[in-house]
């Protein structure tokens, strides 16, 4: 899928690694051309062509999750589709190649590597991005996949490799390196705690953190300085605080897009998020906004900052193994006004009220509004991610009014 097979592909599906490999051996084997050989407990690389890979794709995290009780299985069917070009608009933009790791004839592994022609244009044309990376405790398996998604980087010119973006940094981005005993979020990824030392030992190095905050909804103090803010935020003629409405969804939406876009342009990978992303984010959300899901601040008329924060659905979905059918679908329904968790993937202010007391007032305004909205219809517990680790105005804020830090996601990077 997003291109055509090539020589790359053909030869890394007759990769293998030896078992009894060592860490230092299977570094070394990341860096060389797969070899085209077969043997007993051999690894396989198998690109993804068909829609049955795809769903062997799909699968893998089951081989590698059995015993963590912190990991929640992502919806098989919301899976496919973001697999699938016709019902995501990342592939008009982007080239992608999956695969699959087989060991003794069962999928044992998967990544992705990608060409975002939008990250190529605005920060470097010579980035490639990995994603999706899935495996079981083996090294082998990594620095077979690893050579994969390499091997076709660097056959399109690439000279650079990042990630993990699960497609891009607007998705799911980032390797989970600390807190690893409590469930993710919605949209936001988990690994077992030997995926980052693998990494590293196959030459990836740190490029940024991003760090997850989390913040008791009830009883939480708030800073004599910090309600102050929030009481201007009220008070002042000229800000207007108002809720998200169903009823001016798609426009809302838009919104609150366009502060996004303008608010955090300058930030490390930034994407800003186009047209049709809009739209198909306003039909995949949908079923799970409120009309107070969001509140939007006008600044003499003009809306100028917002917060969005969206149910947990991982918290509903935690046991249902992937899957809908026969019963999924009637028990999330059934949780879906019973969720208790909240996460705030998006808010922003425009940017040429950044540093400003306004700026401050309008941020702390539209997060209190957000906030007590869900407080009084009982949710307990948000989640505000992902922040960059040197945001720190954010993370200041954050953390003034009672955040805690408690997971970092790391993005990688190797020369290729």
């Amino acid at each position: 899928m997003g291109g055509a097979i090539g020589r790359a592909e053909r030869d890394v599906a007759g990769a293998f690694v030896s078992p009894l490999m060592t860490s230092a051996d299977a570094a070394e084997f990341a860096a060389r051309p797969p070899a085209a050989v077969r043997s007993a407990g051999a690894i396989e690389i198998v690109p993804v062509r068909s829609g049955a890979e795809r769903r062997e794709f799909i699968g893998v995290p089951a081989a590698v999750y059995g015993g963590d009780k912190a990991f929640v299985p992502p919806l098989r069917m919301e899976r496919d589709r973001v697999l699938t070009p016709r019902h995501n608009p990342y592939f008009e933009r982007a080239d992608v190649q999956l695969w699959i790791a087989r060991q003794d004839g069962r999928a044992v592994g998967r990544i992705s590597a990608q060409l975002n022609h939008r990250h190529l244009a605005r920060h470097d044309a010579h980035a490639g991005h990995f994603g999706f990376i899935e495996a079981t405790r083996s090294e082998p398996v990594f620095a077979s996949l690893f050579n994969a998604a390499e091997s076709w980087l660097r056959e399109r010119g690439m000279r650079r490799c990042l990630g993990p973006f699960s497609f891009s940094i607007n998705d799911e981005s980032g390797l989970l390196v600390d807190g690893f005993d409590t469930p993710p979020y919605l949209m936001m990824g988990h690994a077992p705690p030997y995926y980052g030392p693998f990494l590293e030992r196959l030459g990836y190095a740190k490029a940024k953190d991003f760090i997850a905050y989390t913040l008791d909804l009830e009883g939480r103090p708030v800073p004599a300085s910090v309600q102050r803010l929030v009481d201007r935020a009220k008070s002042d003629p000229r800000i207007r605080l108002r809720p998200f409405t169903r009823a001016t969804y798609e426009r809302d939406l838009a919104t609150m897009v366009d502060i996004f876009n303008d608010a955090w342009s300058d930030n490390w990978g930034f994407l800003p998020i186009t047209e049709d992303e809009i739209a198909h984010m306003a039909k995949e959300l949908r079923l799970i906004v409120h009309d107070y899901s969001a509140c939007i601040a006008d600044l003499e008329g003009r809306p100028v900052a917002f917060a969005l924060a969206l149910p947990n659905i991982n918290e509903a979905i935690a046991d249902l193994g992937g899957r809908l059918l026969p019963f999924g679908w009637a028990k999330l329904f059934y949780r879906l006004n019973r969720i208790k968790t909240v996460r705030v993937p998006l808010m922003g202010v425009r940017k040429e009220l950044h540093s400003t007391p306004i700026g401050a007032v309008l941020a702390y305004g539209v997060i209190d509004g957000v906030y007590d909205a869900h407080r009084r219809h009982g949710f307990k517990t948000a989640e505000m991610s992902w922040i960059l680790e040197d945001n720190l105005p954010m993370r200041n804020m954050i953390e003034a009014i009672g955040g805690r830090a408690y997971k970092t996601y790391r993005i990688y990077e190797k020369a290729l």
